[in-house]
């Protein structure tokens, strides 16, 4: 099965004084990969400022624009259409998780996934909250996941506005309130204090049902399973990544994946507003097109490997 998305992304930006320099730096163009193809991407801004594109440390594009005129507000606005195909996880491949423990403890997985076992500011669990969640050694690591990605879901009730970029995982225990990054950032401090592997995802949430996210960039994580591979978890809506998630990029938390950096020369207050609007159709497709496409894909990726 196979889905066709058209996305649309909006920024205005006011200020309270005139910027006379500005870099900004976006993170909001969907990757390319083995279930999703980009078909389409435009960036610009209201001054038809020249955009630029660069690669950040993981290797995700993103889009560079530093407007020459002096500006009290700028509106950004991007649009992409991709092709998102449903990839099945084959989950009956997990060992029990005391199995795995064998193989994740082994110096060569830890510093294969080095990345993704170490704590950040915004990863880090309270000393005294380090047995918050256990995992069941008689249980596989896939079914311990599965179990975490339900439990982060009951435990914070998604409220908007008591966080922000900045919180960290003792506040927000404490309050047990937060948006999709702080259900991310519980979930990866706790699969990894049990020395898995995990990513942060920053991406796009389908918006024909009533996700919890949907209506901004959001946030999930993926896990490196052994014998399974990577696999996706959405522990705000207690899902599987799957067609309604698409990818932007990932790290090890949400300052890897924040989709608006930039440095600004002005003084005085300032605001930002974006919005974000996400529709999918699905549609039974002669395969032969969507399918070359993400072939050629793998070929030239293949290659550059």
């Amino acid at each position: 099965m196979q889905y066709h998305y058209k996305i649309k992304y909006a920024t205005h930006n006011t200020y309270e004084n005139p910027v006379n320099n500005a870099l900004w730096q976006f993170l909001i163009e969907p990757k390319n990969n083995d279930s999703q193809f980009l078909e389409t991407s435009n960036f610009r801004d209201s001054y038809n400022t020249l955009v630029s594109k660069s690669v950040n440390g993981y290797g995700f594009k993103t889009f560079r624009v530093t407007p020459k005129n002096q500006i009290t507000d700028i509106i950004f606005e991007a649009e992409f259409s991709l092709i998102k195909n449903q990839v099945e996880v084959q989950s009956q491949d997990s060992n029990l998780y005391s199995k795995d423990i064998i193989e994740i403890n082994s110096d060569p997985f830890k510093i294969e996934y080095h990345s993704f076992l170490k704590d950040t500011i915004l990863t880090t669990l309270p000393s005294d909250k380090k047995n918050i969640f256990l995992f069941d050694d008689q249980k596989t690591t896939f079914e311990n996941l599965k179990a975490l990605n339900k439990w982060v879901f009951i435990f914070l009730y998604y409220t908007i506005g008591v966080t922000n970029n900045r919180t960290e995982l003792k506040d927000l225990i404490t309050n047990n309130k937060g948006v999709a990054k702080d259900f991310a950032h519980l979930f990866c401090a706790i699969a990894r204090q049990h020395n898995i592997p995990t990513r942060y995802v920053s991406g796009f949430l389908n918006q024909d049902n009533t996700y919890f996210g949907a209506s901004e960039i959001h946030s999930w994580v993926e896990c490196f399973v052994p014998n399974v591979g990577w696999v996706g978890f959405d522990p705000t809506n207690n899902m599987m990544a799957d067609f309604n998630h698409i990818k932007i990029a990932h790290g090890k938390d949400y300052n890897d994946c924040a989709s608006l950096k930039g440095i600004i020369f002005s003084v005085g207050k300032n605001t930002t507003k974006y919005s974000v609007d996400v529709v999918c159709q699905e549609f039974i497709q002669d395969k032969s097109a969507s399918l070359n496409h993400i072939s050629a894909y793998n070929i030239i990726n293949k290659k550059a490997l």
